[in-house]
């Protein structure tokens, strides 16, 4: 294996560790003092800055008149879409529900390669596909209970479900780009793009936030979602999908439920009970189905 491989594989990892531990990092302080989309606009605001400040050290880049295009589509999906449907979801839900329910990114990325880039679906990914969403939609079905800091857990699931599928869209949308262009070229632009589609939606909850009221405690998990969750996951899997196929990325997402789960029970913020581990059962065989290589007899 080469080291560009390698420092690729661990970048997707990387990526897959701050998402895990962001499901109850980011939940803890969510309305309290910062709503869904106010965080939203503080994640791309944030990590803009932080992209623009350093793009000066990295080669200067024009985009192409033919791909405007698909990277105005590509920040619509990645930077509003999905950011936008999952903080929501996470302020309605629960922390292990989130880290559950998106893991079903690379069933959908499957799905949607088939449907526009006719990738063929054989019948062990089709079964992936049938357990991945049975698992999903019963969580979404069945877990219905509210509870405190959860407010309407079936919208908050239904809400991961779609931020999965748009992240699922982004990846395949931005692959060819990230053969083009520097990893920093695209992610200015792309944060540049999100900040200004998602503002119209995020400003008031953005100006509605006492800053100078803020704790500690607070503090330090805003920062982690801007610089973690932000700036160094979309930094990474830019960076990995230099090298590896979005099927291959997004395959990562195995790990983010088991940290979550981890993490949200060991710090006391969620619990698991038969309908979740159930869930998270079917998910992963279907995403292991999914992004199973055939073998093959030679």
């Amino acid at each position: 294996m080469g080291r560009q491989k390698i420092l690729a594989l661990l970048a997707a990892f990387g990526a897959t560790l701050i998402y895990g531990l962001n499901h109850t990092i980011a939940k803890v302080i969510m309305p309290e003092y910062i709503g869904a989309y106010g965080f939203i606009m503080l994640r791309l605001l944030g990590a803009g800055l932080l992209f623009w400040a350093i793009s000066p050290y990295f080669p200067k880049e024009r985009i192409q008149y033919e791909d405007y295009g698909r990277l105005f589509f590509a920040a619509l999906l990645g930077m509003c879409i999905n950011m936008l449907m999952f903080f929501k979801g996470l302020e309605l839900s629960t922390p292990i529900n989130s880290g559950v329910i998106i893991t079903i990114t690379p069933i959908m990325v499957l799905v949607l390669s088939y449907l526009f880039l006719k990738e063929p679906i054989g019948w062990r990914k089709t079964i992936g596909i049938f357990l991945g969403f049975t698992g999903a939609l019963g969580l979404t079905l069945f877990g219905v209970e509210s509870q405190q800091n959860a407010p309407n857990i079936p919208l908050g699931n239904a809400l991961f479900l779609i931020n999965s599928s748009s992240y699922a869209a982004y990846l395949i949308l931005v692959k060819p780009l990230t053969q083009k262009y520097h990893t920093i070229t695209l992610m200015k632009w792309s944060f540049l793009i999100g900040l200004l589609l998602s503002s119209p939606v995020t400003f008031t909850e953005f100006m509605a936030v006492e800053w100078n009221a803020l704790p500690m405690d607070v503090i330090w998990r805003m920062a982690f979602v801007v610089v973690g969750t932000s700036f160094l996951t979309y930094l990474f899997n830019v960076y990995s999908l230099k090298t590896l196929s979005p099927t291959t990325v997004g395959a990562f997402i195995y790990f983010q439920p088991l940290i979550a789960i981890l993490y949200a029970v060991l710090s006391e913020n969620d619990q698991l009970d038969v309908l979740k581990i159930t869930a998270t059962f079917l998910i992963l065989i279907g995403v292991y189905l999914v992004t199973k290589k055939r073998n093959r007899l030679h």
